[in-house]
């Protein structure tokens, strides 16, 4: 068990949507393999959720940014004398094999998912509330008393169909967290404040608390200042803690 949960807030859309899809593919990768039939409705409802974020602006090209951007600022490290330049070049070799295989990758985002008549049924059904019951989708029905062995091998190929989009996530926002060490920080009676450097593009804020301290984070603000109050349950809405809280704090920029 962790002995501190950590809370993370983004500080532009770009990061806010990378953690949103990082999430759902977490969500698809806990259910994919599961026997039961509701562990393959949960994932293809999944799968619904993923389309609709990959249906919103130009989610590829902003991929491609963010990597193009990321290298840029990782390139001049390889001149650093203390920087592990194995380690930093396979890092921009990643960066660049997957920029290559998203900007390959023809048609839309998702376009597998989208295509399949199966899932094209249960996403028109989604926004109903208990729109994809058995008498709405009897093909749907019928699918999900497959052998689970047949249900997971479809998952899988849908899955397999979004990595282009995965694996950029995955290791953008490994490079992103990875770019600043903790510190310990106190928030005095729960509040902490603090003011950044409009000169460093800071992405995202990480704040870790110990489990036994019994309180939760709620992080507010943007890119020039922002705040942190520790809450605590108090058997209905909680309320701010009086007490000192240690923590720490990592402000990333990449």
């Amino acid at each position: 068990m962790h002995k501190s949960v950590t809370y993370e807030h983004p500080l532009n859309e770009r990061v806010r949507t990378l953690l949103r899809l990082e999430h759902l593919f977490k969500q698809v990768n806990h259910y994919l393999h599961g026997k039961s039939a509701w562990d393959s409705r949960m994932t293809v409802l999944t799968y619904m959720e993923i389309l609709d974020i990959f249906g919103r602006g130009d989610l590829k090209t902003e991929l491609m940014k963010e990597m193009e951007r990321a290298s840029a600022n990782l390139q001049p490290l390889l001149e650093n004398p203390g920087v592990d330049h194995s380690r930093l070049g396979t890092v921009l070799r990643a960066l660049e094999r997957l920029r290559a295989n998203l900007h390959g990758h023809n048609g839309q985002l998702g376009q597998v998912l989208r295509e399949d008549d199966l899932l094209a049924g249960v996403r028109q059904r989604t926004s109903i509330p208990g729109g994809t019951c058995d008498f709405d989708l009897p093909a749907y029905h019928c699918w999900l008393e497959r052998a689970p062995d047949l249900r997971i091998a479809d998952l899988e190929r849908w899955n397999a169909s979004i990595d282009v989009v995965r694996q950029p996530v995955e290791l953008l926002l490994k490079l992103v967290r990875n770019s600043a060490e903790p510190r310990h920080r106190t928030a005095e009676k729960g509040v902490y404040q603090q003011s950044l450097d409009a000169g460093i593009p800071y992405q995202l804020l990480r704040i870790s608390v110990l489990i036994d301290s019994a309180v939760f984070a709620e992080i507010s603000g943007g890119k020039h200042r922002f705040s942190v109050r520790f809450m605590k349950p108090d058997g209905g809405r909680p309320v701010q803690t009086d007490s000192d809280i240690a923590f720490q704090l990592s402000c990333c920029s990449l």
